[in-house]
């Protein structure tokens, strides 16, 4: 079989973009260059099946498969974000939308299409069941206790600090944001404490030791529940600090004083959250305090999420408007006494992630792969962009019930 050549497609891509701001360095050293200023991100075209998965699935799924199984590499993937964020490509006719195919079609020279990477998950089945929602998130937090530690703080807190009230390290924006909300809980000594979706348990075994409270925490992740077991131990709190493996829809016959959700709503989904908000209020003694932390979309004409977060990231996850989250907990009979923003803190708080990250490159490659390393790479500069340019925001809502 004669070797593939891109020289067909990059025929075919300079007369369809004559205007582009980016340049293509195909597999066997040809070159489509940028004609932009010095700095434009420059995609290297490794193999022919990086233009066989675009082909395969056009877009942004295409790209992202490239991209994880390594055939698509990019040399600045921040300026990549905000090329896709700000140039917008020519109208193609349909003629030059068949000429581009035939031409990458010719170039390809395989006879099959090439494997979805192994890191991706497709998830079957209604959305948001129990069983579904479990699976969800052990693919985005099991991929290993170590690899997460490379760029979280010494707390191992997975959500938005609090950078913006003095902090001079990411460890002491993690702190602020936990006494925040233990503080906006008004949370007392002897009280109880719900804590869903309680990660490693860093909240947990704050609110413990330094305000007094007995806490039960609650994790669909194994690899989290286990760690954060293990940490309640050698505090000495098992007799205030208790780890379940468990569903919030899960828990009944319970009450507690106060329930604190940190980063866990956006994952509820448009089907569930009213069920959220009801389960929660059931939880709830009558005055019960409630602090609900959580990403929010701000646009009412933007998607859920990307098919690359679905597959790769987060799947299934839905941040919620937060009218709709609201309009939710209003149902449920909460009173809302206060709501507060930290946009700008989860872009910092995701700007330390991704230098952390990057600075721990060869030990992120051992512990989890060269494919789940390119996704954290991309999904923490991505998750960053979108806090940047006001798709994302994140809230805290202090209610009680009524």
């Amino acid at each position: 079989m004669p070797l593939a050549t891109p020289r067909p497609l990059r025929r075919e891509l300079e007369r369809a973009l004559p205007s582009r701001p980016f340049a293509v360095r195909f597999w066997d050293g040809s070159e489509l260059s940028a004609n932009a200023p010095p700095g434009s991100p420059v995609f290297t075209v490794r193999s022919p099946a990086a233009v066989a998965h675009a082909l395969r699935a056009p877009g942004q799924l295409g790209i992202g498969r490239a991209y994880v199984d390594g055939s698509l590499g990019v040399d600045d993937i921040e300026a990549t974000i905000q090329l896709l964020e700000h140039w917008k490509p020519p109208a193609l006719s349909v003629r030059d939308k068949g000429r581009l195919m035939a031409a990458a079609l010719a170039g390809t020279g395989l006879t099959r299409p090439p494997r979805a990477p192994a890191s991706e998950l497709r998830l079957r089945g209604g959305r948001h069941t129990r069983e579904r929602d479990a699976l969800a998130v052990r693919h985005h937090y099991d991929v290993s206790n170590e690899f997460f530690r490379l760029f979280l703080d010494e707390s191992m807190t997975c959500s938005c600090a609090i950078c913006s009230r003095g902090a001079a390290t990411l460890e002491e924006a993690q702190r602020t944001k936990r006494d925040l909300v233990c503080t906006k809980l008004a949370l007392r000594e002897g009280e109880t404490l719900l804590d869903v979706g309680c990660g490693w348990g860093s909240f947990a075994l704050h609110a413990a030791q330094t305000y007094g409270v007995r806490v039960v925490g609650i994790t669909l992740s194994p690899s989290q529940a286990e760690l954060a077991r293990r940490r309640v131990s050698e505090a000495g709190l098992e007799e205030r600090v208790e780890i379940r493996l468990s569903d919030y829809r899960a828990l009944e016959g319970e009450t507690y004083d106060a329930i604190a959700s940190i980063g866990m709503v956006e994952h509820v989904g448009s089907n569930q959250i009213d069920v959220y908000a009801r389960t929660l209020a059931s939880l709830l003694k009558p005055g019960g305090r409630l602090l609900n932390h959580g990403i929010a979309r701000l646009r009412h004409t933007d998607p859920e999420a990307g098919p690359f977060s679905e597959r790769y990231v987060w799947p299934d996850a839905e941040p919620l408007h937060l009218s709709v989250v609201q309009g939710a907990l209003e149902r449920a009979g909460f009173e809302t006494h206060h709501v507060e923003d930290f946009r700008e803190d989860y872009s910092e708080t995701l700007r330390h992630w991704a230098r952390r990250l990057d600075e721990n490159t060869d030990e992120a490659l051992r512990l989890a792969g060269p494919e789940r390393f390119r996704v954290w790479r991309l999904y923490l500069r991505a998750a960053r962009n979108g806090f940047d340019v006001k798709f994302t925001s994140i809230y805290q809502v202090r209610c009680s019930l009524r």
